[in-house]
């Protein structure tokens, strides 16, 4: 109990710096407290500064490049400042497996599947905030089509670097701040975990360039994630994909992704 009062205070701090920053929506700062007192209160300070790197980082590289990216606002479906549903869609996988740690505290695995999940969304953000910097247009992932910047399940070389180093840089700390007395298996835990984490990003690049829903602005002629409205505020209409499968949904499949390929190898 003490453990997840700290880790609410921890949080609430966090959140509200976040929300002063404005980095994070007021729905997205009670999002975070939620997400940081589980992970803190139920995993540990290990757990807490795994979920902190990822959103100072991401947050990070938002500031850092938001003026490459504000041209390509229009096409994503939010802007830099998160809401409870990219909070979630990020954090909900990695809270569920530090509550599983809770009870079954002896086992290895569910530090492991929360350390992918986290990397799997560090190395997507990550591509998604660099990937703008790369000198040529991206390719669709399905067939290598050459398409505009930000179009869902497009991929450059930039951008998947980025996502491999994201994913290695999470690697790099759940071996340095692993619980467990595992040394011997270092190499093994950082190559699973960094694999788990660009297999988890591309799985979202796939999802977006396949089942995502996309729609298209009648007026000014583009596709976007953006629904029921455009930014020129004219309605938009679904070109393609599930319509339940929104960037949120795609972002909390590529965290199951990582997760899932962590346990079952």
């Amino acid at each position: 109990m003490p453990q997840l009062l700290l880790g609410f205070l921890f949080a609430l701090i966090i959140a509200f710096l976040a929300y002063r920053a404005r980095s994070l929506s007021r729905s997205g700062a009670y999002a975070a407290i939620l997400v940081g007192t589980l992970i803190f209160g139920l995993g540990g300070w290990q757990w807490a500064i795994i979920l902190l790197t990822f959103f100072v980082s991401s947050s990070a590289l938002t500031r850092l490049f938001g003026k490459r990216k504000a041209a390509l606002n229009e096409e994503f479906e939010k802007g830099g400042q998160r809401d409870a549903a990219q909070v979630l869609a990020n954090g909900a996988v990695a809270s569920l497996f530090a509550g599983l740690h809770f009870f079954f505290p002896a086992t290895a695995w569910p530090w492991l599947a929360f350390s992918a999940s986290m990397a799997a969304v560090n190395a997507d953000t990550w591509a998604t905030e660099l990937g703008v910097l790369n000198p040529v247009p991206p390719r669709l992932i399905t067939n290598g089509k050459s398409v505009d910047r930000g179009t869902s399940g497009a991929i450059s070389f930039y951008g998947t670097f980025s996502a491999l180093t994201g994913a290695a840089l999470i690697a790099i700390l759940a071996i340095v701040l692993n619980p467990y007395n595992h040394s011997s298996l270092i190499a093994y835990y950082f190559l699973l975990v960094t694999l788990a984490g660009i297999t988890g990003a591309l799985f979202d690049s796939l999802l977006g360039a396949t089942v995502q829903a996309i729609y298209r602005c009648p007026r000014c002629d583009k596709e976007t994630e953006r629904h029921p409205v455009h930014t020129c505020e004219m309605e938009t209409v679904q070109i393609r994909g599930w319509k339940w499968l929104n960037n949120d949904m795609v972002n909390l499949a590529c965290a199951t992704a990582g997760a899932m390929i962590a346990l079952l190898l």
